[in-house]
């Protein structure tokens, strides 16, 4: 597991292009046959993937969070965005589709991931957060028939903003929040941009009380996103590109302008849960 420390807005202002990127960009994740996890120091957050191929690939705590087993004082939150892969936790099977995730509550013990198809892997996108009390696992669907064990997200979750005219239209899907997928801090969605629009979150905003990552992913090979980070009046960007993910103090602007349309994983962890709690930052004082 790799670590990362927290960042002070006044020394980030000074930094180069490389230790931006050393920083704050997660680049070498869904590597087949791994399971690749960054632990940061802001709010604990741990990012990370699984690509089975060959066989399961098991989740285990290793010495950075000095626990029995990686869910012991922790939840999480899994998105999958290859093909149709397999979730156990302690021994019940959950299949997880393209699109689809879960939540996994504290206490869980034995978590392996698989993959339906070795020619065409799933890829397990994971956040997770520390935790003080187990909420009930569920299995996530954006659309579907509910049954037991499983989730499917609420039409009034399913946000659609912005407009063709501002380059910003989009859909927001809530995955993980209150009233829906109840967790103790983590709350976690997907947001799709339609053809013709490349800007997400502008104008932007912070929120001093809950840090952010954000996963980029269906994009062709050679387009790429700019993600706007800092503070709103000493802003700095990252070039992302597929499958790239980055880290988003509670300080700092989190907004992206690509190359074309693409869809993006935001996943948030800090003191509330109010998803409409955030700090707007005026168009005219960005710099």
């Amino acid at each position: 597991m790799e670590l990362r420390t927290a960042a002070s807005p006044k020394d980030v202002k000074y930094y180069t292009t490389e230790r931006l990127r050393e920083e704050f960009l997660i680049d070498d994740l869904f590597q087949p046959d791994e399971i690749k996890l960054v632990y940061s120091h802001i709010d604990r957050i741990i990012t990370g993937s699984a690509v089975p191929v060959k066989g399961a690939l098991v989740l285990t705590a290793g010495d950075e969070l000095r626990a029995e087993y990686f869910l012991q004082r922790r939840e999480m939150g899994v998105i999958n965005i290859g093909a149709k892969g397999v979730i156990v936790i302690d021994g019940k099977r959950y299949e997880v589709d393209y699109k689809e995730g879960m939540y996994i509550g504290m206490g869980a013990k034995d978590i392996s991931f698989e993959s339906v198809s070795a020619e065409n892997p799933a890829k397990f996108y994971i956040n997770s957060a520390p935790a003080h009390k187990s909420y009930p696992t569920v299995l996530i669907r954006p659309e579907g028939t509910p049954e037991d064990g499983v989730v499917i997200v609420k039409q009034e979750n399913k946000v659609e903003l912005g407009s063709l005219e501002e380059s910003n239209h989009r859909v927001i899907c809530k995955y993980i929040l209150p009233g829906q997928v109840e967790s103790c801090q983590l709350v976690m969605g997907m947001t799709q941009l339609k053809p013709g629009s490349v800007w997400n979150t502008m104008p932007c905003h912070t929120h001093d009380r809950r840090m952010e990552v954000y996963l980029y992913f269906d994009m062709p090979e050679n387009a790429l996103v700019f993600h706007y980070m800092g503070e709103p009046n000493e802003t700095r960007h990252i070039i992302m590109r597929n499958e790239q993910a980055v880290i988003s103090p509670s300080w700092s602007i989190h907004s992206g302008s690509g190359t074309q349309a693409y869809t993006f994983i935001w996943g948030m962890v800090g003191e509330n849960q109010a998803f409409d709690d955030m700090d707007g930052c005026a168009m005219s004082d960005l710099m």
